[in-house]
């Protein structure tokens, strides 16, 4: 016998998903957001101490919006300049009181709190290490060297590491094996790093050997007197044959690990958009890019051809596909045959343009696109 909870014949296909919800008193509407946090600060601006050695306490209430949530999520989200990581680490630490008494991660808040945060997230220093990793080094004198980094390399550990295992296999691990010296600008855990590139992207990277050199090249980055061009393939066809992109950027409040275009108070990028070549594939539409950027800001060109609707190959994180179908492929065609897949990004950092910052000659620089993109660029082609 049919249940008199059951929906009429012919409307049972139909979700009571929200006549249900309704009848249990659960809201469909989305949970006002977070409030980015404004702070009291206790410091004295008349003590004469060093300021790195003195430690700020911020003070706020935890805003009404917060009740229910996590108190490390709850920050994560308030204070959008320190990532989730680092939230942890200042509970973790102690450095973080909730009514006055330290506080765990998972402490379930009420709105109203009396929250106070002292200091900076203060991470375990890890130390670089030389290991026996192949570099390509594309030039190197007395004053700087200028590498070639495959992609899957990070250029140095993470400034919040605790785990000894992510200082293994970085760039900086590479280069104290290779090199006989590098600055120390950069700390221990950054020597001789003068500009980074992301991990899944290849190319021309710029390394300082001395400090003075280093402090020269961070001025010319500085003062957009270096010159960066990057290679890209992209998703569609991009529309003009020259195009720049003048949109700021800063962290996701939502997604901690992505950058966007979205937010008012985001860093000045600027990115220069060159059509090299439109391609027609049955794999659909691609189009290779070259990019020239102004400003250096953390996965500027990736999140930049993303606004434009234009994702980069094999960049997951900002919308491209996992997996590249062929359309025209018969239907009894096994998927693995079919389909392409790319585990990198296709950005290659192809060009670097300098005037040597100690011998004021100009220095010009090329790395060739690696067989792995050489070879995806073939296939989507239809060339041998």
């Amino acid at each position: 016998m049919p249940s008199k909870n059951m929906l009429p014949k012919g409307q049972r296909h139909r979700s009571v998903r929200a006549e249900y919800r309704a009848t249990r008193g659960v809201e469909e509407a989305t949970p006002p957001p977070i409030p980015v946090l404004d702070f009291e600060d206790d410091s004295d601006p008349d003590n004469e101490a060093d300021s790195s050695t003195r430690e700020t306490i911020r003070h706020f209430h935890a805003d009404p919006a917060a009740a229910g949530h996590r108190l490390d999520q709850y920050l994560a989200q308030a204070i959008p300049d320190i990532s989730r990581a680092r939230v942890q680490l200042l509970i973790d630490s102690g450095q973080v009181r909730v009514n006055g008494q330290p506080a765990k991660p998972k402490l379930k808040l009420l709105g109203g709190e009396a929250i106070e945060i002292e200091g900076a997230p203060r991470p375990e220093p890890l130390h670089a290490f030389p290991e026996n990793i192949p570099l390509e080094i594309l030039h190197e004198d007395k004053h700087l060297a200028v590498i070639n980094k495959p992609a899957g390399m990070m250029v140095h550990a993470g400034s919040g590491a605790t785990d000894d295992e992510r200082n293994h296999g970085t760039l900086v691990n590479a280069l104290l094996y290779h090199l006989n010296h590098l600055s120390e600008v950069g700390g221990d855990l950054r020597p001789g790093i003068v500009h980074r590139l992301d991990k899944q992207t290849s190319g021309i990277i710029l390394v300082a050997k001395d400090d003075s050199t280093h402090r020269k090249l961070g001025e010319m980055f500085s003062n957009r007197r270096v010159a960066k061009t990057y290679l890209a393939l992209v998703h569609g066809h991009v529309a003009k044959d020259d195009t720049t992109i003048n949109l700021p950027i800063a962290r996701d409040l939502i997604r901690r690990i992505r950058m966007t275009t979205r937010r008012a108070d985001g860093r000045t990028a600027v990115s220069h958009v060159h059509v090299l070549e439109r391609i027609v594939s049955p794999y659909g539409p691609f189009t290779l890019v070259e990019v020239k950027i102004e400003t250096g800001r953390t996965h500027q060109i990736r999140v930049h051809m993303q606004s434009l609707g234009h994702p980069v190959v094999g960049d997951h994180l900002y919308g491209a596909p996992h997996k590249i179908h062929n359309t025209q492929a018969p239907k009894d065609v096994d998927e693995a045959e079919s389909t392409l897949e790319l585990d990198r990004n296709f950005l290659h950092a192809a060009q670097l343009s300098f005037l040597h910052p100690q011998t004021n000659k100009p220095m010009n620089l090329e790395a060739p696109l690696p067989p792995e993109l050489q070879s995806f660029l073939a296939t989507i082609r239809g060339t041998p």
